[in-house]
């Protein structure tokens, strides 16, 4: 019982270090994640061990490509067009992206986001850093989680 406790208390230390508006919101994506068992909630994922078409998140191996948020792993991200992006690419996720984005855009930089999306995430007040996915898994790795999300392409 002790040892449940010990693993719990750091991610709810984690939810309560969090402003008003965003411990709100991370609280309903959380009732609405476990609702619907898509992601993990509340732990700041860990990237590693990325190589082509997979990567460790959490100590878990994932093939499809996802986005890292703060709080949970958007798995299975699907774009509309395979290798370019949309901004529509992030409306599951669109309320939770914090003010860093880092774009793994594969392992051979296939994924090409056109400039006017680049544009529009500023203009929402999102830095993005556009780097091949290795890069993109390292330089996550260097920020601050809790301000960044992470969007990678696995494969090409």
């Amino acid at each position: 019982m002790a040892a449940a406790a010990q693993v719990e208390r750091p991610q709810l230390q984690r939810v309560r270090d969090l402003d008003g508006p965003l411990k709100l919101l991370m609280l309903r994506a959380a009732i609405d994640l476990l609702a619907r068992g898509r992601s993990r909630v509340f732990a700041m994922p860990r990237l590693e061990d990325y190589s082509f078409g997979r990567i460790v998140v959490d100590g878990e191996e994932q093939t499809r490509d996802l986005i890292a948020l703060p709080h949970r792993v958007f798995t299975n991200w699907w774009r509309r067009e395979g290798h370019s992006l949309a901004i529509e690419d992030f409306r599951e996720v669109e309320d939770e992206l914090p003010k860093k984005l880092i774009l793994g855009t594969g392992a051979h930089g296939r994924l090409r986001p056109p400039r006017a999306v680049i544009e529009e995430l500023e203009r929402r007040g999102i830095d993005v850093e556009v780097l091949r996915t290795d890069d993109a898994v390292r330089r996550y790795g260097e920020l601050e989680e809790r301000r960044t999300a992470a969007a990678l392409h696995l494969t090409c």
